[in-house]
């Protein structure tokens, strides 16, 4: 029996379900923005990204179903006042709307990391947890997150709760009782603040600062956000960036399977192993990351580098180093060396943002895009840049020419003239 075409039908109606979940806005939306909870895409028909993104927001959609989270999509081409409303300036624009409340999303655009975000603001700032096991779930579908314990009340925990309605759109916060915390972690003191991540406790200690607890508390939070050794993406880079760290950045190639080759995996591997050996030291001043798509280190440093490479990135004047070894020769002993070298600033300095390297920054980013092009359709690069030059070439040859032209027209009269004297 030939079970093709029922098999098809069942694919056509599963797709068919998936994409009924996403809600089709229009400018009727105003009305009732504030009823509920909303995860909406704006988007343009003619926007490739928009059609990139438009199968993972059907998935979204489908996992969001048993939620109090509904999920639509605007097109800005037809309801240009939601656009406006909005303040819609890209496309997609992801945003989650709760009340009078609105969180942009900036994240990479992958169906698990706009899930975590439409699950962390979709809540309170602070969940509470009651039962020991649910600490036990967490760390198991969560690798990061954070957990107030003791009474919540006092300079501490107020300090937390403000703090975690900042951050609520870039990661998880909790409050738990001194009980079920000492069922997981040792407690020298309450209340006490401590981060899940990288299968470890790491505990905040409070630093006496002038701009008070809440600073102290946020500086905290905003540099132990992320875990010990991120992938680091166009997505998360700039978060990334707001830690206020040196990024210090393996640079391999993954291949379309998130393959990596085994001569960048070693490579890879031995940078981690210097923050895991060495974080007590490093760990205030560097975060540590590998990059998987080499385009991306590219664009930072303004050239092609040779794979693997290291870098490493001043987050707050978007300079960054090379270590004076070749990378392909480094050695961990190496690595340390060259960290070292970048706390006493005694590399040489690239990059930065100075208004010369902007520029040469959008010139190699544009030579770069150009050059991509070529390759993916290089039919389609040169009539999209070939067409504007040869009307540049016409019109700079009409204007020429045009003299040269109306000369020749005023000697061929001056001839017919002197030619009907002579008669």
């Amino acid at each position: 029996m030939n079970c093709t075409p029922a098999l098809f039908l069942l694919a056509c109606l599963l797709g068919l379900t998936v994409a009924s979940r996403v809600i089709e806005l229009s400018d009727r939306f105003l009305d009732i923005r504030r009823d509920g909870q909303w995860l909406i895409m704006f988007y343009a028909p003619w926007c490739a990204h928009c059609k990139r993104l438009e199968p993972i927001w059907a998935h979204v959609a489908q996992a969001l179903t048993n939620t109090n989270v509904r999920v639509g999509k605007v097109d800005c081409t037809r309801f240009t006042s939601l656009a406006t409303e909005f303040k819609v300036n890209g496309f997609p624009t992801i945003m989650f709307l709760k009340g009078d409340a609105e969180f942009t999303y900036n994240g990479d655009r992958t169906k698990d990391e706009i899930m975590k975000f439409a699950l962390r603001v979709s809540g309170p700032p602070v969940q509470s947890i009651q039962r020991p096991e649910s600490l036990d779930n967490l760390k198991g579908s969560q690798e990061h997150f954070f957990v107030y314990v003791g009474v919540q009340t006092g300079p501490l925990w107020e300090a937390y709760f403000d703090v975690a309605e900042k951050f609520q759109p870039h990661a998880f916060f909790y409050a738990t009782s001194p009980n079920i915390a000492k069922m997981h972690v040792k407690l020298e003191q309450i209340p006490a603040i401590f981060v899940y991540k990288d299968s470890n406790h790491f505990f905040y200690q409070e630093v006496q600062l002038s701009d008070g607890l809440n600073t102290s508390i946020a500086d905290w939070i905003n540099q132990e956000r992320f875990p010990q050794f991120p992938k680091v993406t166009r997505g998360n880079l700039n978060q990334l960036m707001k830690t206020g760290k040196y990024l210090v950045l393996a640079v391999v190639e993954e291949n379309k399977l998130e393959e990596v080759p085994a001569h960048m995996l070693e490579f890879r591997d031995m940078v981690e192993s210097v923050i895991v050996k060495y974080r007590a030291k490093y760990h205030r001043y560097f975060q540590f990351g590998w990059v998987a798509q080499p385009d991306l280190a590219n664009s930072i440093a303004m050239q092609k580098l040779p794979l693997p490479s290291l870098m490493v990135v001043n987050s707050s004047t978007n300079h960054h180093h090379f270590p004076d070894d070749d990378p392909a020769q480094l050695t961990s002993e190496a690595i340390v060396i060259f960290l070292e070298q970048t706390l006493s600033q005694s590399l040489p300095i690239y990059g930065g943002n100075s208004w010369p390297v902007r520029v040469y920054r959008a010139y190699f980013e544009m030579i770069t895009a150009a050059s991509d092009m070529w390759r993916g359709n290089p039919v389609l690069t040169t009539v999209l840049f070939g067409l504007p030059f040869g009307f540049l070439c016409l019109i700079c040859y009409s204007i020429c020419c045009a003299d040269i032209l109306d000369a020749d027209e005023e000697e061929e009269e001056e001839e017919e003239l002197l030619h009907e004297k002579k008669e």
